[in-house]
């Protein structure tokens, strides 16, 4: 079975608190997008295997997300043996939860390969054992996420239908530890899905922020020179996703083609 995981942006990220596990609690609207790896899994009859091509994956195979997916429903359904093969377009280390997706979508397919019949939210409740933000593409719907990011509640944005995105990443990777390590966690009096509700478009830029922006930008100046870029080329909206290093512009046309070095990439499409 193919699939194809797709990664998602922030529409704003508060860091709310540190939490006594270690973890912070977050508020965030997470948006899917279609920039997307490619996931095969096919029973084996051989030892389970993961492969990888594309964007090479730090780190040693038996510690991809994939593989601790399909191991953690092995403990509680005994599967089979399978081979899983992934290959890697969403950049890594950079805010669009990448990973992330290519761990729920393994749950997903699993579920339907073997005819597990498992409700979503169930897969979610294994989502989140593996990644924060792992158990939002189980649905894989616009959601405003709190707690860890695994606590998710569907939101409804029509200011965003036929609108178009650009995606920039300049090739720099912020690890969560990095991008963690520099917030100031604050309670915040509004309610971020209220803003995003009621607040026009074209009036996100002064009321929906990334927190991580205050301690990225200053350590990655070309980021900073990228949100304004989308600025200057006509973006409703632009904002940093995740902890980084991607940049997301709104716009109410096919965005434009911009000079960038030729190690940047990008991802252009409909929201």
């Amino acid at each position: 079975m193919v699939v194809f995981p797709n990664c998602k942006i922030n529409l704003g990220l508060r860091i709310t608190s540190k939490r006594n596990d270690g973890y912070h609690d977050i508020e965030s609207c997470f948006i899917p997008v279609a920039w997307t790896d490619a996931l095969e899994i096919v029973p084996s009859s051989k030892k389970t295997s993961f492969e990888q091509s594309g964007i090479t994956i730090p780190g040693e195979a038996q510690d991809n997300l994939c593989l601790k997916a399909f191991k953690l429903l092995q403990k509680d359904f005994q599967l089979p043996e399978v081979q899983i093969h992934l290959l890697k377009n969403i950049p890594i280390g950079a805010g669009l939860g990448g990973g992330s997706a290519d761990a729920a979508f393994t749950l997903k397919v699993l579920d339907q390969l073997f005819e597990l019949y498992l409700d979503d939210f169930i897969l979610e409740e294994y989502a989140a054992k593996l990644g924060s933000d792992c158990a939002f593409f189980i649905k894989n719907t616009p959601q405003i996420a709190t707690g860890r990011g695994e606590i998710l509640e569907p939101i409804t944005l029509p200011q965003l239908n036929g609108r178009q995105l650009l995606l920039i990443n300049p090739n720099i990777h912020i690890s969560t530890q990095e991008a963690y390590s520099g917030v100031k966690p604050k309670k915040s009096e509004s309610s971020l899905k209220d803003i995003l509700i009621d607040t026009p478009l074209h009036q996100w830029k002064e009321h929906v922020y990334n927190d991580f922006e205050d301690s990225i930008f200053p350590k990655y100046p070309e980021l900073a020179k990228i949100k304004s870029k989308l600025y200057e080329t006509g973006a409703l909206y632009a904002a940093m996703s995740g902890s980084g290093s991607t940049l997301f512009g709104i716009f109410d046309r096919t965005p434009p083609k911009l000079d960038l070095p030729s190690n940047y990439q990008v991802w252009a499409g409909a929201l």
